[in-house]
């Protein structure tokens, strides 16, 4: 699994001109689904995202974690994060799961997300949805983290 992290001034995502899910100060999570990821794979993903400390202490330092400063996580699943570009300039998706696996893999590191945080701190788009995606990044600061 792959997830890159954005550290965010707040994010949304719409769907059809809807809003699905949205955060304040926090996380935006573009989440890929590899074939061959399990569900425990998915629960040492959460744990990191969860701990990563990317956000300043008073020195300034990134020194905090989402939880240590009560943020938010917007997860937006993407399997584009997969994309083989090795030949030609067409990209393949072959390293990215079946999309019944990779939606089983995705709500288990949802799940595990809002085991920690709470349901109401952890906001989703819509698996497989077209999607638009709003952030204010803040930093910027982009992380990735994966289980490979």
């Amino acid at each position: 699994m792959k997830a890159l992290i954005q550290r965010v001034a707040r994010a949304a995502v719409t769907i059809g001109g809807e809003t699905a899910g949205a955060a304040g100060r926090g996380h935006l999570v573009l989440l890929g689904v590899r074939d061959g990821d399990s569900e425990d794979d998915a629960r040492r993903l959460a744990d990191k995202t969860l701990r990563l400390r990317v956000f300043p202490d008073d020195a300034g330092k990134m020194n905090r974690s989402v939880c240590d400063i009560g943020g938010d996580i917007l997860v937006v699943s993407q399997f584009t994060l997969y994309a083989d570009t090795r030949k030609g300039h067409r990209p393949g998706f072959g390293r990215a799961a079946p999309p019944e696996r990779a939606e089983a893999l995705y709500n288990a590191y949802v799940a595990a997300l809002r085991a920690e945080l709470g349901a109401g701190r952890v906001a989703t788009g819509r698996f497989g949805a077209m999607m638009q995606v709003e952030l204010v990044n803040d930093g910027p600061v982009t992380v990735e983290l994966n289980t490979d």
